[in-house]
């Protein structure tokens, strides 16, 4: 494997961050708690999360400038940076690949002075404190994901490379089974082990830090 070049496919929320972003906003500015009977649906696999995400934002209430304002205040995980830094000398490429919002992921990034990385997320469009999404990279074939990952990481992956997934979530699972070497937590991590298919777990990016620093080395 350490003769052949890397590429790394990084979740978002709950990975890069240290809690889900996303979820957060939804409960913290909906006008009402009908977003909880969608994620309950979702999490039953009665919908998909378009469906979910686009009915709970429907009810959220924040101007642009006011989620811009909260954002400030988002941390990404203490060790991103390192991972960052190891891999940008070792010339290895980070994609971010995520079921939120461009904006919102952007903002973060750009807050904790991490310079600009390759993002496919979905779109996010303001009218007042009125949030619009919209669904750029979905599959209209299946209806499980907002963002189909798995065909945006089939659109850059390249078969001389080996590529890892780092993520934690349902919306990862198509995607992680694309790649040669998966790092998972949450649900992510209950597929795999429920599949009996290889991973490698983890709690934090400290962890995932050391172990890519022991592969690339």
């Amino acid at each position: 494997m350490k003769r052949r070049q890397y590429q790394i496919f990084f979740d978002f929320d709950n990975t890069i961050t240290s809690f889900d972003v996303l979820d957060e906003i939804i409960r913290k500015y909906s006008i009402n708690n009908h977003w909880q009977f969608l994620e309950e649906e979702w999490e039953k696999g009665r919908i998909g999360s378009k469906e979910c995400l686009a009915g709970q934002l429907k009810n959220v209430r924040i101007s642009k400038n006011a989620l811009r304002t909260y954002l400030s205040s988002v941390r990404v995980e203490p060790y991103f940076r390192r991972i960052l830094a190891i891999l940008r000398k070792k010339n290895i490429k980070v994609f971010v690949v995520s079921d939120s919002f461009l904006f919102i992921i952007k903002n973060i990034l750009r807050n904790n002075a991490i310079s600009p990385l390759p993002i496919y997320a979905n779109k996010l469009l303001f009218k007042g404190n009125k949030l619009k999404p919209l669904f750029a990279h979905r599959n209209n074939s299946c209806s499980s994901c907002a963002h189909c990952k798995k065909n945006t990481l089939l659109s850059i992956i390249k078969n001389d490379k080996i590529n890892i997934y780092i993520g934690d979530g349902l919306s990862d699972i198509c995607a992680a089974q694309n790649t040669q070497l998966v790092f998972a937590k949450g649900r992510l991590l209950e597929y795999f082990l429920r599949k009996k298919r290889d991973c490698i777990p983890f709690c934090n990016l400290k962890e995932v830090y050391r172990q890519l620093k022991k592969t690339l080395q």
